[in-house]
């Protein structure tokens, strides 16, 4: 059995051939005749023989049947096989055209035996090799060494599936059954796999050892793929997925692009229904600017601004190396060339009136901003250099340059805030919203929570601790944050941009609030791993600034209902344009200066809700409580 492990030369696989096209003639004129051969087709027999064995020969060469790895044989090699015999098939029907009408008058071959003789020799050649790459599978990969998969989706990408694991040189999967959610396909068979109805995962995974279920389909109910991950979870099934059709590779799918199931994935909400209409009504044919275009959101909007024929997009950022990955994807991956990628610092106002006056842009989308936690309460003027002064300057400019609206992607850490973030998201809030009675341009501000995958959250940094093998690090057991995928997020944000007539604040339906620490262990254990034998799971403390719970509105606050079901308007107080005008001239001149607890101060005063957590700047909420003791 050593030969069965190496590959037979192609002089044997050809002499092999070209032995089956003996045996398939001489059968094929024994079944013709059956099994007795008149004396009038003896003659010919030493002439068609030979001159069957030269053009199968010839043919063979030529279509290169014989160059194949057997073992690996597939249905390119089956396809390869029929056209190089029927070519052959057609010469001798040729040859006998000729010997009948110019030479003989008499057929070299029967058609009748040329007919079988096709049948068994394409039979014959393919169902060899097919024997020889299962025996050799069957050698060198039994099956009990295997691992047993489960395919969800029984449409064609489930076949290819199915078929990629056939072909992997490892041979390491058996398919067990396909999975479909409805009962139409239920007792059939593909390729000879059984389907059976998903709702009987749990007792499919009693009968059998599975090891693996594959999702194939794509479009699957967020509460129904929740479910079945959860069963495989419980049942230590890992879950994998192949990616879009549109990533595969020269648009076959590749056994090493099917990957474990991403938390994203069970994350994902049903597909959000968006106002294609009015949002293109809204960006045909316009300038678009996008500040912090390179961000996660920022590059999100401008892949998504592309689908409606904008006229120019301006790309705003001050990060060079991203702004270049966005510019380069926008050319290959989207075919987009209408824009115009500018390295600029929103807090530059001669830089950013340069371009609101050299490309008179019709909406700005305004994501540039600071959005980490800890890190601007160590360095609170730079959260309000970036996020106050920067959102001024950019909104002063569109006020006067007449833009029709100015879209603000705000925070839900905006809402009853306990950080110096959070809090200079909520004045630029602020700000924006008193400056929309002052002007013809409509600003709108959007709310939302955290978007999984970008820059700072918690599944990269889960995911790279997961990798390195842990400790996987929580804050708190008690922490709990809403999620939305990036793309969700900035569909909505075009929603109600479109829907905006100014001065609105937007909040998202977040969906139910997530455990951190849940998030964690079903990541840890998607990746097949096992928290306290395979990686550790760490709870850190609460960070500077962090609060374990986040809100979409604040106790003051109410919501109004729009005609999108997933979009709302907080119903917030109202400020006068001046008074805050004022407020904000005088927090910029104190951050010039980089005094935190004076700029931390003058942004209680402008957000009395704002109480800190976790931070050094307790102490100045302890002195207003005091303050208004005295002061009753």
């Amino acid at each position: 059995m050593v030969l069965i492990k190496k590959n037979t030369p192609s002089w044997i696989v050809f002499a092999f051939d070209i032995f089956i096209c003996i045996v398939s003639l001489t059968l094929a004129y024994l079944l013709r005749f059956n099994f007795y051969l008149p004396e009038i087709y003896k003659e010919p027999l030493f002439f068609s023989f030979p001159f069957v064995i030269f053009i199968r020969a010839l043919s063979f060469y030529i279509g290169k049947t014989y160059t194949g790895i057997v073992r690996y044989t597939s249905t390119k090699d089956a396809e390869r096989i029929v056209i190089v015999v029927m070519f052959g098939s057609a010469v001798f029907v040729l040859g006998n055209i000729i010997s009948y009408f110019f030479i003989t008058n008499k057929f070299i071959i029967p058609l009748s035996v040329l007919m079988i003789d096709f049948f068994i020799t394409v039979f014959t050649m393919t169902f060899s090799r097919l024997l020889l790459k299962t025996v050799y599978l069957e050698y060198n990969y039994p099956k009990k060494h295997r691992a047993n998969v489960l395919i969800y989706g029984t449409d064609e990408q489930g076949l290819i599936t199915k078929r990629t694991l056939d072909s992997d040189l490892g041979r390491n999967h058996s398919v067990i059954a396909f999975l479909d959610s409805s009962n139409r396909n239920v007792g059939k068979k593909i390729e000879g796999i059984p389907i059976y109805n998903s709702n009987n995962l749990e007792s499919i995974l009693q009968k059998h050892v599975i090891s693996k279920l594959i999702f194939s389909k794509k479009h699957i109910g967020s509460t129904r793929k929740k479910e079945i991950v959860e069963i495989c979870l419980n049942n230590n099934v890992e879950v994998l997925t192949i990616p879009d059709v549109n990533k595969w590779i020269n648009g076959e799918l590749s056994f090493n692009q099917i990957k474990n199931i991403r938390i994203e994935d069970l994350l994902e909400r049903d597909p959000i229904c968006l106002d294609v209409v009015q949002i293109r009504k809204q960006l045909l044919n316009r300038v678009i600017l996008v500040t912090g275009a390179a961000g996660s959101i920022g590059s999100e909007i401008v892949r998504q601004i592309t689908n409606y024929n904008p006229k120019k997009i301006i790309l705003v950022d001050q990060a060079e190396s991203p702004l270049y990955d966005i510019e380069m994807e926008l050319k290959e991956a989207y075919n987009f060339h209408n824009f115009e990628p500018i390295i600029g610092d929103v807090t530059n106002s001669e830089k950013m009136e340069f371009i609101f006056k050299k490309f008179q842009p019709n909406f700005v989308f305004h994501a540039a901003a600071y959005k980490h936690v800890p890190m601007m309460e160590n360095h609170p003027a730079e959260a309000i250099h970036t996020n106050v002064y920067g959102t001024k300057i950019i909104a002063d400019l569109s006020a006067k340059y007449n833009i029709s609206k100015f879209v603000m992607i705000s925070t839900d850490k905006a809402v009853n805030p306990t950080n110096v973030m959070g809090a200079s998201k909520r004045i630029a809030e602020i700000y924006t919203q008193s400056l929309n009675n002052h002007t013809e341009t409509s600003f709108i501000t959007t709310r939302f929570g955290n978007v999984l995958g970008s820059t700072g959250s918690v599944i990269p940094r889960f995911r790279k601790q997961i990798e390195n093998r842990g400790p996987v690090t929580v804050t708190h057991p008690d922490v709990t944050r809403f999620f939305m995928t990036i793309k969700e997020a900035c569909e909505l944000v075009l929603n109600a941009s479109a829907m905006g007539k100014g001065g609105e604040i937007f909040i998202f339906d977040m969906g139910k609030p997530v455990k951190i620490v849940d998030l964690a262990k079903k990541m840890i254990r998607l990746s097949g791993l096992e928290i306290g034998k395979d990686i550790n799971l760490v709870f850190t403390g609460l960070r500077p600034g962090e609060k374990l719970y986040e809100e979409l509105l604040n106790d003051n606050e109410n919501n109004l209902p729009t005609p999108h079901s997933e979009i709302m308007i907080a119903k917030v107080r109202e400020y006068l344009f001046n008074d805050v005008s004022e407020s904000l001239s005088q927090l910029i001149t104190v951050a010039k200066d980089n005094q935190e607890f004076e700029i931390v101060k003058l942004m209680k005063k402008i957000v009395p809700e704002y109480i800190s957590n976790n931070s050094m700047f307790e102490e100045l909420d302890e002195t207003f409580s005091i303050q208004e003791t005295e002061n009753k």
